[in-house]
């Protein structure tokens, strides 16, 4: 072989390794921010108490800076989106809260898929590839069965309030959903859940206020220790808004369960 041929080979195994390594930057950018993130206690502030306790501020704020806040808003929750910090739904019922639900509710699934799309890009890119190269025959079988029906699945996905919404982020990277299916799926799919929660968001200012008078009486009286900050969701989200998310659900499985009733049929007519 030509030392030119060396120089080839060489040349491409170093261009190899760049551009695998370079794959995996989005990844460390995503776990170096969630990882500072946590570590500032920044998750701790994605809180009902936060937002009460700061209601009167924030409501002066977008008195005076309604488009500035909305863009604010929507950021915040991008960035708690697609570094998997747990308050999803604190953000969305204080989307409602905040710009109530004709300017909260477009602005939540805008920035929840947003937010989605970013971190289903990273694992896609980074992990998708390696992750179907090293885990075997079985991963191929659950991809093509997923491809198949992606839309009907990830609407399903989307419709359950049981499914986590970091899982539901993550797990299609692995399973080879295309990109414009993703975000059809993702859009499609929390709005009914984004404008419940928004419509209960709007509901709160209510308690909050009567909250925050109740919680200042208490450490007067008691001192800060001896007092909590506590609002009870149970008594706003009804059971009926969480049947019609499952009921939802399965219309989105409706067009799967057709297409193997027709298979089934064909195969039986054929035989």
């Amino acid at each position: 072989m030509t030392s030119h041929g060396i120089d080839d080979m060489g040349e491409t195994s170093t261009t190899g390794n760049a551009g695998g390594i370079r794959r995996f930057v989005p990844l460390l950018v995503i776990v170096g921010l969630m990882g500072f993130a946590f570590a500032m206690g920044w998750h701790k502030y994605l809180s009902l108490q936060t937002i009460g306790e700061n209601y009167g501020v924030m409501q002066n704020f977008i008195s005076d800076n309604f488009v500035g806040a909305v863009v604010i808003y929507m950021l915040v929750y991008v960035a708690v989106v697609a570094l998997s910090l747990p308050g999803g739904l604190i953000m969305t019922l204080t989307g409602g809260l905040l710009f109530g639900p004709y300017v909260g509710i477009p602005a939540t699934v805008l920035a929840a898929t947003l937010g989605a799309t970013i971190i289903f890009l990273v694992a896609k890119t980074s992990l998708g590839e390696t992750l179907s190269g090293t885990a075997g025959p079985w991963l191929d079988k659950l991809k093509s069965g997923f491809q198949e029906n992606a839309l009907s699945y990830m609407l399903f996905l989307r419709l359950v309030p049981a499914f986590p919404f970091v899982v539901v982020n993550l797990a299609p990277a692995f399973l080879g959903v295309p990109l414009r299916t993703y975000v059809f799926g993702t859009l499609f799919g929390i709005i009914p859940g984004t404008s419940a929660y928004s419509l209960v968001g709007a509901s709160l200012g209510a308690p909050l206020e009567a909250e925050n008078k109740r919680h200042a009486a208490c450490i007067a009286d008691n001192g800060a220790d001896a007092c909590t900050y506590s609002i009870d969701l149970q008594q706003l989200v009804s059971k009926e808004l969480i049947y019609a998310g499952i009921a939802l659900a399965v219309v989105a499985l409706i067009p799967i369960f057709l297409k193997r009733f027709r298979g089934g049929s064909s195969a039986g007519d054929a035989a």
